[in-house]
């Protein structure tokens, strides 16, 4: 299955009321499951054993806007080291902003604002891989 195929899957079943969806193609088995909100997914391979993907743990609901991980990839706070973060905790943001970049099979994502306010927290730290759903800033 192509990896944007893939993301479109579990995003579909993030957002629809299924609790479970289980998938088989050319040996690759899918099994999604859905519980408070959060789609966790197995795949396993004919030659591996099991690689789980899952969302970070639900804590109680801060206050503000949470931007979540459109993707799976690695998360990087600025275009380049030496280059200071796109954003830090307490600046004003306006949607469509760039707030950071994963790396996603060798492309840069440039991640947008999804909303105006100040950053009141950051959940990711710089060259930390990150998954689907994941957390990545509260926008107040």
């Amino acid at each position: 299955m192509e990896f944007e195929n893939l993301l479109t899957l579990i995003k579909t079943v993030s957002d629809s009321k299924l609790t479970d969806l289980k998938y088989e193609e050319n040996g690759v088995k899918l099994h999604l499951t859905k519980k408070r909100g959060i789609v966790s997914a197995e795949t396993v391979h004919k030659t591996v054993a099991a690689e789980t993907v899952s969302a970070s743990e639900t804590m109680t609901e801060p206050e503000g806007k949470i931007m979540n991980s459109p993707l799976v990839g690695v998360f990087y706070t600025a275009p380049a080291e030496d280059a200071e973060n796109f954003v830090s905790v307490g600046d004003a943001v306006k949607k469509g902003q760039t707030m950071a970049i994963i790396e996603a099979m060798k492309l840069m994502n440039e991640i947008e604002c999804e909303f105006d306010g100040i950053v009141e927290e950051v959940y990711v730290a710089n060259g930390q891989p990150v998954e689907y759903g994941q957390p990545l800033f509260r926008i107040k």
